[in-house]
């Protein structure tokens, strides 16, 4: 087995990829038990006599490969899947995996990431490798698949995944949410999300309404504070559609647990809040614009790899100026003079072309790349940087994309060579004069 990325080299493998993911869950609440079955419609890649998913914390009790029961065994991240023979080159395979027990986060040098119990319910944040904490996977940004999920929960539960809702099946005291996602996801955006949350359509209060549906999903005693705070989300994804081009997936939707959260947390297509940041700050408007923007940046667009981090992160970080702009604040290119002066005045240890593992989710990769695309912006001017980013969303529409591809993209749409401009920001520590003026 070999590696897919030096930055999470336990987590996922070259042997195989996976095209679909098909998963049951049924779970109990109170005492955080589930008993699962995935469905993986899967290729090999390599020649091998058994093949390796990323699998942590859960207890595989049977695995049938292409219907017929076969050996395997587990390590502590690993499942193990033998052939009869030998696995072959572009075999198709659909591996189907019965398994269950208590999932817990998993602990690391990113801190808790996966499964995680809230005081009542269950919220899943899987990056960058905390997937496999609830179902087996081949789990790197590289190996977007497709996604149908069944969560099976008692009948006082809304359970929410990614894609649309297809089915609500009422089993008595029980029922089945089943969510279909026709557009590939990476598997650290795949989640699970679990409450007594009521579910609607955001209402766009004073702001004219937005093309892209909204929803939002929350218990019934937040409902009225976030529809209210969430309501500039219908001019934020207005703007945003005339920025960077159109909104990638059929509907954006907000849940906002009961429990309070460090920071929130995006998913496909939709991101998670606490109660704690539905407030009219600033803080909490530039993190509902963040989140919104990954939809973009991050989820359509999907780093190939780990080191370009700086592609979902300093994207979003710049989205915040740009609602900022567009709302009436202070310019981006304002933001961005208050945000070298900050960085100024710290030590530069970071190179955000590739920041390395410890660093990857450092605030100055998100600065640092937002003041990056201000550069760039300042050099080109606003209508040719706004038509790369258009081009940028537009030509890799749910794939994934490296720092070279958008610096190739970004000289051809400009006419000049870029890689010179914004070298120095993407790959040297010391810290570039930001231009004044456009």
């Amino acid at each position: 087995m070999s590696y897919l990325d030096s930055y999470t080299p336990q987590s996922g493998t070259s042997e195989v990829r996976v095209t679909h993911y098909d998963l049951d869950l049924d779970y109990d609440i109170l005492p955080n038990t589930l008993r699962a079955r995935a469905v993986l419609d899967a290729r090999v890649l390599e020649d091998c006599s058994a093949l390796s998913l990323d699998l942590e914390g859960l207890t595989v009790e049977r695995v049938l490969v292409n219907g017929q029961p076969s050996s395997f065994k587990q390590a502590k991240t690993k499942l193990v899947v033998d052939a009869r023979e030998r696995f072959s080159v572009d075999e198709a395979l659909t591996l189907e995996i019965h398994y269950g027990g208590t999932p817990t986060p998993a602990s690391g040098a990113w801190g808790d990431i996966g499964w995680e119990e809230l005081s009542d319910g269950v919220l899943v944040a899987g990056q960058p490798v905390g997937a496999d904490t609830w179902f087996p996977c081949n789990d790197h940004p590289s190996q977007k698949a497709t996604f149908r999920v069944t969560v099976l929960v008692d009948s006082d539960y809304t359970a929410i995944s990614n894609g649309e809702l297809v089915s609500v099946d009422s089993r008595g005291p029980r029922t089945a949410w089943t969510w279909e996602s026709r557009e590939p996801v990476a598997t650290y955006l795949a989640t699970v999300q679990m409450g007594q949350y009521r579910r609607g359509s955001v209402e766009p209060g004073s702001y004219p309404p937005a093309r892209v549906p909204l929803t939002l999903a929350c218990g019934e005693h937040l409902w009225s504070q976030a529809q209210h705070v969430l309501a500039k989300q219908h001019a934020m994804m207005s703007v945003f559609e005339q920025r960077f081009g159109a909104y990638p997936f059929g509907y954006y939707g907000v849940v906002v647990t009961d429990d309070e959260l460090e920071i929130p947390l995006e998913s496909q297509p939709l991101s998670i809040f606490g109660p704690n940041h539905m407030t009219e700050s600033w803080e909490s408007e530039r993190l509902i614009a963040h989140e919104m923007a990954h939809q973009w940046f991050g989820n359509s667009l999907t780093p190939a790899s780990w080191s370009d981090i700086w592609l979902n992160e300093g994207f979003a970080h710049y989205a915040e100026w740009v609602w900022s702009e567009a709302s009436g604040r202070r310019s981006a290119h304002e933001e961005a003079l208050s945000a070298h002066a900050e960085l100024s005045g710290s030590k530069q240890k970071v190179v955000i072309g590739d920041p390395g593992p410890k660093k990857m989710f450092d605030d100055r990769v998100y600065v640092r790349g937002a003041l990056t695309l201000n550069a760039l912006r300042m050099a080109v001017g606003d209508q040719t940087f706004f038509t790369i980013l258009q081009r940028w969303t537009g030509q890799n529409r749910c794939s994934n994309v490296t720092t070279t591809d958008f610096l190739a993209l970004a000289s051809k749409v400009s006419g000049r060579p870029v890689e010179p401009l914004l070298h120095d920001w993407l790959f040297e520590k010391k810290l570039p004069a930001l231009p004044e003026t456009s």
